[in-house]
């Protein structure tokens, strides 16, 4: 496989899904589904368990057939296409490697069904040994390497046929941290090196953002969110995206006018909000890195600064994580609230001291439609 730098200007459409469905009996696991996948880029499927992102992934692979709907690449139905011939190459979590086949003769195993020639199938297998540096490892068998040098080995079996698009699904749920985190820098290189579109399956919402180039987000088998990590986090477009991706405060308010409002009946200011109506009852989401909080003689001496709100509340707890210091608060109206700040900057207080709860209006986003499922992380049913 030629060592081709991916060209970020690329913006062709590779791969369509319109109007995807998949059903088992009276449950819908895939619900009129549609997403264009961009030649060359990372895409990663994020969503819990049951959110229909791994069902996706096999009607894209082949393993599993659309109750109705079509899945194009290159404007080409592959709906009737048998897996072996999609072109796609498949990496699971489970490394499914022969046990009684060394490194070398795993990776050259798809060249072998396929029949290519023993030259070619050298070139190839050396250099994917080569990729995934394993080539002093190229003897062994799969019991006798750990778990991310097999995945290692399962990733180069997938890539050495030169599929167009590959499929990861949880590849690497299965390992710890610091390995899990090292290979996802090794694949970060590969699609850089390589410039194959990858579509990437997982629960892991630091592994979708360290990865991906686009995250698209699934509850009951729908993509209700999708855009960069930076886009998804900053600017959530609902609230079951804000809760799901990242730590949320949410404080449920009731419109005075659009750009105004009460909370616990103390006033707040929020941003412009088209459909916003006095009297309705809407969320402000603020991310506990953009609150404040300051003891009753701190906000005393720091006049609350123009466009900025703040609420009373009490200390809950104090929790030190290292670079970060995270503090839960209670308001005076019971509504539960974190606020996180790097540990150099400290928070002076203790547990039951009243303080002020600030965040500027600019940094929070309004929602005006929500189910109470969608405050909680996780709400959703691969």
């Amino acid at each position: 496989m030629s060592a081709v730098i991916k060209d970020d200007t690329r913006n062709q459409t590779l791969v369509s899904l319109r109007g995807l469905n998949k059903h088992y009996g009276d449950f819908t696991a895939v619900d009129n589904l549609d997403l264009e996948i961009q030649d060359g880029e990372f895409l990663t499927f994020l969503g819990s368990s049951g959110s229909g992102k791994s069902t996706t992934l096999s009607m894209l692979a082949g393993f599993e057939t659309p109750s109705s709907g079509e899945i194009l690449v290159d404007g080409q139905s592959l709906v009737s296409v048998p897996p072996h011939k999609r072109d796609i190459g498949m990496v699971f979590q489970r490394y499914s490697l022969f046990p009684h086949l060394n490194v070398r003769d795993n990776i050259g195993f798809p060249l072998a069904i396929r029949k290519l020639g023993a030259d070619e199938t050298r070139k190839r297998v050396e250099a994917m040994l080569k990729l995934v540096r394993l080539e002093p490892f190229a003897h062994r068998k799969p019991s006798q390497m750990s778990g991310g040098q097999q995945q290692r080995v399962a990733i180069a079996r997938a890539l050495v046929y030169e599929p167009r698009i590959l499929l990861m699904d949880e590849p690497l749920g299965a390992l710890d941290k610091k390995l899990r985190e090292d290979l996802q820098d090794e694949l970060r290189q590969l699609h850089r090196r390589l410039g194959i579109t990858i579509v990437y399956v997982t629960h892991d919402q630091e592994e979708a953002m360290r990865l991906s180039q686009r995250i698209a987000i699934f509850s009951h088998g729908r993509i209700v969110g999708l855009g960069t990590g930076y886009d998804l986090y900053q600017n959530p477009p609902n609230a079951f995206v804000a809760s799901f991706l990242g730590n949320s405060n949410f404080l449920r308010f009731t419109a005075s006018g659009n750009g105004a409002g009460h909370f616990e009946g103390q006033p707040v200011t929020v941003r412009l909000t088209p459909g916003l109506a006095n009297g309705q009852e809407a969320l402000i989401m603020v991310r506990p890195e953009k609150a404040l909080a300051l003891t009753v003689e701190q906000a005393a001496r720091e006049p609350l600064p123009a466009g900025w709100n703040e609420v009373t509340a009490t200390v809950a707890e104090l929790l030190f994580l290292g670079e970060s210091q995270t503090c839960h608060v209670v308001t005076q109206g019971g509504t539960a609230l974190t606020v996180k700040a790097l540990s150099a900057a400290g928070m002076p207080m203790q547990p039951g001291d009243q303080v002020r709860v600030r965040w500027a209006v600019a940094d929070a986003c309004i929602y005006t439609d929500w189910a109470e499922s969608d405050l909680s992380k996780g709400a959703g049913a691969h």
